[in-house]
């Protein structure tokens, strides 16, 4: 299988990852939303995943002092189930090892099994639930917690 290539994400892949999220998302961000990430976020990190030069997924965080908060997240619906999420994860999380973070948080709805699933793989842990928490439907949405110094040591 080709490789997956992750690098950070620049002005020119911005409308191809608008198409992934459209596509992902029933409330997707637009052009705009990424442009500010990319460009004047001094916290965020936002990166790309490859394949054969076609942007296939991407993630987005926030680095705050020794937290990450990973607000956006997707796959090509094409390129699912192949590792690519994971992947994206595990960068993030990698990054912040080596940035000596303590924790990495997200939310995620609480209908997203395969994304929940994924999240509890990687060593998340459900820590609240904030109701209500989606706009679009009022879905609540499940806040997820990774104590990134315990998965230091293995």
């Amino acid at each position: 299988m080709d490789e997956i290539e992750i690098k950070p994400m620049t002005n020119k892949d911005i409308l191809a990852v608008v198409d992934i999220d459209k596509k992902s998302y029933s409330q997707p961000w637009g052009v705009n939303e990424f442009f500010r990430e990319v460009n004047y976020n001094r916290f965020g990190k936002y990166f790309v995943a490859e394949l054969n030069n076609v942007i296939v997924g991407y993630i987005g965080s926030w680095f705050l002092s020794d937290l990450i908060h990973i607000t956006t997240v997707a796959v090509h619906p094409d390129f699912r189930r192949r590792g690519i999420g994971e992947k994206l994860m595990n960068y993030i999380l990698d990054i912040g090892k080596k940035e000596n973070c303590r924790l990495c948080v997200l939310e995620v709805r609480v209908s997203n099994e395969r994304a929940i699933n994924l999240y509890k793989k990687l060593g998340f842990e459900i820590d609240k639930i904030k109701k209500g928490y989606y706009p679009d439907n009022r879905e609540d949405a499940y806040y997820m917690v990774k104590d990134l110094r315990a998965s230091q040591s293995l």
